[in-house]
């Protein structure tokens, strides 16, 4: 029977999702079956899971840390933000619906049988699993109706590790006061607790160790250094573009003769599958800039990408709002080149069409009419894992669509992908303006070096999928070297049959 232990942390971004993958690519090197799972997800990086359906882009990578194919199972509610008060959600895979931050709250209790029934499907295939929780049990006005943290925890019967992270100070602090902030009931749910993020000799928290214990009994399953690769993995949250705005100071030197291209790409409000940039990012020839709002996009970027997008019309009158559409318009006279990914192809044609008020009031916005495409947004989602060839360097492509909206129009007579399902995509007739549906795009090896070669970039330094394996393997390794693996499989609790 499966066994099953919760990371859950002292608030967001302390690194629950990292930690996870790790602890997974380690434990299946053990020769364990591990996957992965988040009762509740809030994310716009998602990804299309093997049965269908979508799922949180980090639940994704930490499948395959577990050699596992991505399941709905593994992240039975996502909620996909599509403005400061409401969200998308969706159940299964599949969109269910959407509600403000108050009438979720409503509707989450009543979502926790298909959560609990997603754990156990989950654990018939499984020696170990993995749970994430969300932001903080620590939080507990939202305790109320909770299906991400120790709600699940008590309704599943699951043990509860803590993560706190020293790096944003405080740490001591952090541990206590969620522990003190916890029922008594959730409190002996608790097996221990992880300090992550650490710089300098870890002995040095000996004393904050020792100080923990002293107030509140749990154990210390380890201090786990920073992991400075974190970056080559994708990030499941927009807020980790914002500490690195620039991929120069992360890439490597270049060697003698090779120049250097600047990538620019506009940090919109609800941008979605940012990961598409991760394969440019890594490239040492690439200068990837991302430009946050109140500042212009570089004049002298060669090549500035639209991203994929939430709430597409929204994000373009915030683009119009910040002047981009002028540096936009302004590059493509002065002959730069544009692509535009899923959200941002569409935003590149002539309309954008809302008549069922899918993101909001019905509307028609107008495009930036760079592409002769106009769109028309519907309730169906297309979600298919896809692949083809980019048709101006004949290069393969794979990858998946995740989009509302059909687009039409004479542009796409000049289709930018031929994929198995049929051609996908517009071109401008002079060449410098592009845009498709498929996520996933860059990460081909062959066809990156190829499309980065008409600006006479030399790339193909990274194997970028090779490089992710090798990350992942890394993090474990790190994790060995810094957690106690074997006190966590004992924490881990078997699993009672439902």
């Amino acid at each position: 029977m499966a066994r099953a232990l919760m990371l859950q942390g002292t608030g967001s971004d302390v690194g629950k999702s990292l930690l996870l993958a790790g602890m997974a690519r380690a434990f299946t090197r053990q020769g364990l079956r591990v996957r992965p799972f988040k009762p509740q997800n809030m994310s716009n990086d998602a990804a299309a899971a093997a049965d269908g359906g979508e799922i949180g882009r980090a639940q994704a990578l930490q499948a395959r840390a577990c050699g596992a194919p991505a399941l709905t199972d593994m992240n039975p509610v996502l909620l996909k933000p599509q403005s400061e008060s409401g969200a998308q959600i969706v159940l299964r895979g599949r969109v269910w619906g959407t509600a403000s931050a108050r009438e979720y709250r409503r509707l989450a209790p009543g979502l926790l049988p298909a959560v609990l029934d997603a754990f156990a499907r989950l654990a018939e295939g499984a020696d170990l699993v993995l749970v994430e929780g969300a932001g903080s049990p620590a939080e507990i006005n939202l305790r109320d109706g909770d299906i991400a943290n120790m709600g699940f925890a008590e309704a599943a019967d699951v043990p509860v590790v803590l993560i706190g992270d020293i790096e944003r100070g405080g740490v001591i602090a952090q541990l206590l006061g969620t522990h003190m902030l916890l029922a008594a009931s959730e409190r002996t749910r608790l097996a221990g607790y992880i300090v992550n993020k650490f710089r300098g000799d870890p002995r040095l928290f000996e004393g904050g160790i020792a100080a923990l214990t002293a107030r509140t009994g749990l154990r210390c399953f380890g201090v786990v250094p920073y992991f400075p690769a974190a970056h080559l993995l994708p990030a499941e949250d927009s807020l980790a573009l914002a500490p690195s705005l620039c991929s120069a100071a992360r890439g490597g030197g270049l060697g003698w003769g090779e120049t250097r291209i600047r990538i620019a790409v506009p940090m919109l409000p609800r941008i979605a599958n940012f990961d598409d940039l991760d394969p440019l990012r890594a490239e040492p020839t690439v200068d990837l800039v991302m430009v946050p709002a109140g500042r212009p996009l570089p004049r002298d970027a060669a090549l500035i990408i639209l991203p994929g997008s939430k709430a597409t019309i929204a994000d373009l009158a915030f683009l119009r709002q910040q002047g981009w559409e002028i540096d936009l318009l302004a590059h493509h006279r002065q002959g730069g080149h544009l692509v535009g990914l899923c959200g941002g192809y569409q935003m590149l044609g002539r309309t954008i069409a809302d008549p069922l008020g899918i993101e909001g009031r019905p509307q028609t916005a107008p495009g930036l009419g760079l592409l002769d495409v106009d769109t028309v947004l519907g309730r169906d989602k297309h979600l298919a894992e896809a692949a083809g060839v980019e048709l101006s360097t004949g290069m393969s492509v794979r990858g998946y669509e995740m989009h509302l909206g059909d687009t039409t129009g004479p542009g796409r007579e000049r289709p930018m992908l031929r994929l198995a399902g049929g051609e996908d995509g517009a071109v401008s007739t002079d060449g410098r303006v592009a845009g498709c549906y498929l996520h996933g795009l860059f990460a081909g090896d062959r066809f990156r070096c190829a499309f980065l070669a008409r600006f006479g970039v030399v790339a193909g330094a990274v194997d970028y999928e090779r490089q992710v394996e090798t990350t992942l393997d890394a993090l474990a390794d790190h994790l060995e070297g810094s957690l106690d693996l074997s006190g966590l499989l004992s924490a881990a609790q078997t699993i009672a049959p439902r």
